[in-house]
């Protein structure tokens, strides 16, 4: 069910607009802030989502503004990162001893980690443009107890332009005939172009492991 909806986000989100009309601001800074706030919640829709609302709000008489979705999602998105900074730093390292369960996979923590490791204060900005890795390096940076001062500034930085990018680009090209048409296969590009990075670690590492 949340992988078609993934796949469909804007049949989803029509749907919403028909069904909530201006509260869907509030839903959409709600699924933002809990994509990028939780560790528990890595698989709520983020790229695809901005791209589509973009593209809703460049329809003619749209009821939601892209000017303001730009606002209040990067808001959404800042904040959550900061929400997610502060349980990392609450809980502190011992939660890489926690057991696998339906709702925590350790895997992607020891992901995210060894990506902060390598990339250390960019991480917070290369992570935005990365689904799951999103979800749990900022997390890991208040596990390693990152200056609040520099991981505030990355924090709004990222957020301004994970959001601002896939927003407007949605945007623009949600006004041409031919997007409009193969919204769907767009929508698999993005998520398919959003999910490479991880994909190709994913090969690199198991290539380097099987090499003696």
């Amino acid at each position: 069910m949340i992988l078609q909806a993934l796949l469909h986000i804007d049949t989803v989100l029509v749907d919403m607009l028909a069904r909530y009309g201006i509260w869907t601001y509030a839903l959409l800074f709600a699924i933002i802030f809990a994509e990028t706030g939780f560790v528990v919640t890595p698989f709520l829709p983020g790229d695809s989502l901005l791209f589509a609302a973009g593209s809703l709000a460049a329809l003619p008489h749209s009821p939601i503004k892209v000017q303001l979705l730009f606002v209040l999602l990067t808001l959404a998105a800042i904040l959550g990162n900061k929400v997610n900074y502060a349980i990392g730093r609450a809980l502190g390292p011992r939660v890489f001893a926690y057991k696998k369960s339906w709702l925590f996979n350790p895997t992607h923590l020891q992901e995210a980690h060894a990506f902060y490791e390598k990339h250390g204060r960019k991480t917070i900005v290369i992570a935005r443009f990365l689904p799951i890795i999103r979800s749990f390096a900022p997390f890991v940076a208040g596990i390693g107890r990152m200056n609040l001062g520099v991981f505030s500034l990355y924090n709004a930085l990222s957020g301004v332009a994970w959001v601002g990018s896939l927003l407007y680009t949605g945007f623009y090209f949600g006004q041409l005939p031919l997007i409009q048409a193969n919204f769907t296969l767009v929508i698999y590009g993005i998520i398919l172009i959003s999910l490479l990075p991880a994909i190709i670690t994913a090969l690199f590492n198991k290539k380097s492991k099987s090499c003696p």
